[in-house]
């Protein structure tokens, strides 16, 4: 019987034990999408006990509190920290074969320096010896980022006024750039989309009556968020639609979108193309990779919603993702000469051999990889999903120019999910390997594992660093 989570985790053949801890184990990270806040970048947050990071906005973790049958005043409610902390510790010893359980684990042991199993028995010892923790200098924000190994992060905010502090301070030497996530402007059937249009007009200085106004106040916006630093946006969809209109019908949408009228179906699909077109030819023009995550339903519950709002963990995957409107959609910016980076998300797994075949009708010489295969996202970044995604990028693709893992969280302690990957990533490797499917050469293995961790997606992106 194997130790729990020993050197070796994961690693099943001495190949990929050579491999994680020769190449992959001490690469840099690089976070190029998350959901951190900035401000809590600039402020350097100090956090006060083990509840404020590990439940304070992990729908991950609510959702399996849920379901083992934790009332929400102990999740999301007004209970004592150390009550919902003591719900979330018996929730987790449950969670054997769940990714929580070695995500949970593994913070446990690389920051708070814990090599026992939390459950409701250890709850107390663990609380005692993180919150002990966290009042040292290096658990702060800043400290947790740095002890990390991470390089550069982009998170998906506005860069107003947290992003500019961070750049200004010169104690603090990895880099925070924003990236681009425009989705309330995409959004046109969303009641607060006239509310937003207004919201948008304030910042740009443009006043918003057609749609073209609206693209010159993007594009302006843009300009902006370039200038400081970004080059990358990201887009949360249902799926990617193409649905053609012309000009009159679209902004026969944009007009309906800003009096709150109701749209139909094949209206905002219309309005979401075109808008979706112009916003990857500006993307194109500004040599931004554009991220597109789809593949999910979200909100499902309404009465939760109505009390907690989106992101509190009731959201699915969806398997509605239709290949010949994507196909389309990137069939029309390659035509026009407007295709930029693009890496492809889908939420539900059965889309990996789809995306795989989709990505290779549009790979050309302009960049290694240019269409990318996104790593396994949400409900997918597990042990199953990580090898499945990799698996099939590797049958009909090239694995070796993958840009490896994101962060995707809201935590700053979910860097050792970087851990996670390339230790899955090497067991994978490593038993082709040993299987005979591949030689043991040494050079060139040192290279697809360091590129996958780290250096392909410096190239890709284009970061200085």
């Amino acid at each position: 019987m194997k130790p729990f989570m020993d050197e070796n985790f994961l690693l099943r053949t001495e190949c990929a034990q050579k491999l994680y801890h020769d190449y992959a184990e001490d690469m840099p990270v690089l976070d190029y999408h998350c959901h951190i806040n900035p401000q809590e970048i600039a402020e350097d947050r100090q956090f006060s006990n083990i509840t404020e990071v590990w439940l304070g906005g992990d729908h991950y973790k609510w959702r399996q509190m849920r379901s083992n049958g934790v009332d929400e005043y102990y999740i999301t409610g007004d209970a004592p920290a150390r009550e919902k902390f003591q719900k979330w510790a018996e929730t987790l010893e449950k969670l054997i074969g769940n990714p929580l359980y070695h995500w949970s684990h593994l913070e446990l042991k690389r920051y708070f320096g814990y090599e026992g199993h939390l459950s409701g028995e250890t709850a107390e010892e663990v609380w005692q010896l993180c919150n002990e923790k966290l009042k040292t200098p290096q658990m702060s924000v800043r400290g947790l980022i740095k002890q990390s190994g991470v390089t550069l992060i982009c998170t998906t905010d506005d860069p107003v006024e947290w992003h500019e502090k961070i750049k200004a301070d010169n104690s603090f030497d990895v880099q925070v750039l924003p990236a681009w996530r425009p989705d309330k402007a995409i959004n046109v059937e969303a009641p607060i989309f006239a509310d937003y249009i207004k919201k948008l007009e304030a910042v740009s200085g443009i006043c918003l009556k057609t749609f073209d106004d609206l693209k010159k106040a993007i594009a302006n916006r843009m300009d902006y968020f370039n200038q400081r630093g970004c080059s990358v946006s990201d887009h949360g969809l249902d799926y990617v639609m193409y649905v053609p209109a012309s000009d009159a019908e679209i902004e026969a949408v944009f007009q309906k979108g800003l009096s709150g009228e109701s749209l139909t179906f094949t209206e905002i699909a219309k309005y979401k193309t075109a808008f979706m077109l112009f916003l990857a030819g500006e993307y194109h023009r500004l040599n931004w990779v554009m991220q597109l995550h789809y593949g999910c339903k979200r909100n499902n519950n309404g009465a939760m919603f109505a009390k907690l709002g989106p992101d509190t963990g009731y959201d699915c995957i969806n398997n509605y993702a239709p290949a010949d409107q994507l196909t389309d959609f990137l069939n029309n910016l390659v035509t026009a000469d407007k295709l930029p980076k693009t890496i492809l998300y889908s939420l539900n797994p059965n889309d990996n051999a789809v995306i795989g075949t989709v990505i290779g009708c549009f790979q050309d010489s302009s960049a290694v990889g240019k269409l990318q295969h996104g790593s396994a996202w949400w409900f997918n970044d597990h042990k199953i999903g990580m090898t499945e995604q990799m698996t099939s990028l590797a049958s009909l693709g090239i694995l070796s120019n993958f840009v490896g893992m994101l962060t995707d969280s809201r935590s700053f302690l979910s860097y050792t999910r970087h851990e996670y990957f390339r230790r899955i990533l090497c067991d994978l490797i490593g038993g082709w390997v040993e299987d005979g499917e591949y030689p043991y050469d040494e050079k060139a293995l040192e290279r697809i594992v360091k590129g996958i961790c780290y250096n392909n997606a410096v190239a890709y992106f284009g970061f200085d660093l």
